[in-house]
């Protein structure tokens, strides 16, 4: 693996654990794991590195107190090793900052290293997304935000505007976005419009709270998490700069997070808009290292199950729906109970053989589609591959 250590902070941990606390198992990174990488496991990387919106210093003592809760914390029964990389120097520029992330990120993803990016604002995203230009892959990108960061692509790029970067960069390699939790008040409605006429994925908060499995094949379906702190109600995470009274609660903020663990197509997650308040400070570094906790929790539990190759693992079920001349067809996994819709891609003239793409889906769809509804998730994917 390409040594990344010339972008961290020599800062190595201190502390003293119980065995099976977590910092018993945590692992400082030296030049052997450059070296000699090893084979999977979750690597913390911290950029406590904010945009001018909110007038912040990169302020790094908030991840000392981080690191004390997360450790101090029990392990559940985990195989997976947690490596922590250490702080990001901050660059002159922002471009400094982001060009030092998408590396870390590119390299690690290539080595099946699993990043969690942890603080700064939310633009960070936008280098994340980058490190997959340099595996030359296309990505699914969700977030959890209560509003839509657009942002004009011509400014500068903040917190709560970066997304027309990555819309508008070229070369563009970005299959599908999904925005979950907005809060409709706190979005432009002609935003929402621009997403489905990108046939993106928009999903209120009261979606959520209306069905919320939901949630859990949105997450499956990405390759990026990008999770806005702002997202979890004030009553909860009193660092909110929104002040918002309505968001999830934190529990949910857990739940999302283990199914982002337990998803075996993910394999970067951003935790952002961590801004550290007197009132109420310990109560939030503990809300954000429970919901990393939960993730890892949800990574140990990954059945490798994402239907690629052979299908003798899955039941397979088809589905006729009256004017449509394709089945509709379902897969569900035996390990899992988990479900995937299939979505043809358009045919080519002169090829026989048919190509299939495979989206996670829930029970739900299977269902309706048995009430004689095309699953709207298979028409909006056929959109796109069209």
């Amino acid at each position: 693996m390409k040594d990344l250590s010339i972008y961290f902070e020599n800062n190595p941990v201190d502390g003293t654990y119980k065995p099976g606390q977590i910092g018993a198992r945590i692992v400082q990174v030296d030049a052997f794991f450059y070296e000699e990488p090893p084979s999977g496991g979750i690597a913390l990387v911290f950029v406590p590195v904010y945009d001018q919106l909110y007038h912040q210093s990169s302020s790094k003592e908030w991840i000392t107190d981080f690191r004390s809760s997360f450790s101090s914390l029990y392990s559940g029964d985990w195989y997976a090793a947690i490596f922590d990389l250490g702080i990001i120097n901050p660059g002159q520029t922002a471009n400094d900052t982001y060009a030092a992330l998408k590396e870390v990120v590119a390299e690690l993803v290539k080595n099946n290293i699993f990043p969690v990016v942890i603080g700064g604002s939310q633009d960070l995203t936008f280098p994340i997304y980058q490190a997959y230009e340099k595996l030359e892959q296309t990505v699914n990108l969700l977030t959890i935000d209560p509003s839509f960061d657009l942002g004009d692509p011509d400014d500068e790029m903040v917190s709560d505007g970066w997304l027309n970067k990555i819309i508008a960069h070229q070369p563009n390699f970005l299959f599908n976005f999904s925005l979950v939790g907005y809060q409709s008040y706190l979005t432009d409605p002609k935003e929402i419009k621009l997403l489905d006429d990108l046939y993106f994925d928009a999903f209120r908060l009261g979606d959520f709270y209306s069905n919320e499995r939901m949630i859990e094949p949105q997450v499956r379906n990405a390759d990026i998490l990008s999770f806005d702190m702002t997202a979890i109600r004030s009553s909860d995470y009193k660092g909110n700069q929104l002040n918002l009274p309505h968001g999830f609660y934190g529990e949910d903020g857990c739940r999302i997070m283990r199914y982002a663990g337990m998803s075996d197509k993910l394999s970067v997650v951003g935790l952002f808009n961590f801004l550290p308040k007197e009132i109420g400070y310990n109560s939030d570094v503990n809300l954000i290292t429970q919901m990393l906790w939960y993730f890892v929790e949800g990574f140990n539990l990954r059945k490798q199950d994402y239907p690629i190759g052979s299908k003798s693992a899955y039941l397979k079920y088809r589905v006729n729906i009256d004017d449509f001349k394709d089945e509709i067809i379902f897969y569900k996994s035996n390990k899992s109970g988990r479900w995937w819709l299939e979505v043809p891609y358009p045919k080519i003239e002169g090829v026989k053989l048919q190509r299939h793409l495979l989206v996670p889906c829930d029970y739900e769809d299977y269902e309706n589609a048995l009430k004689n509804e095309l699953p709207d998730l298979w028409l909006r994917t056929y959109k796109k591959l069209v």
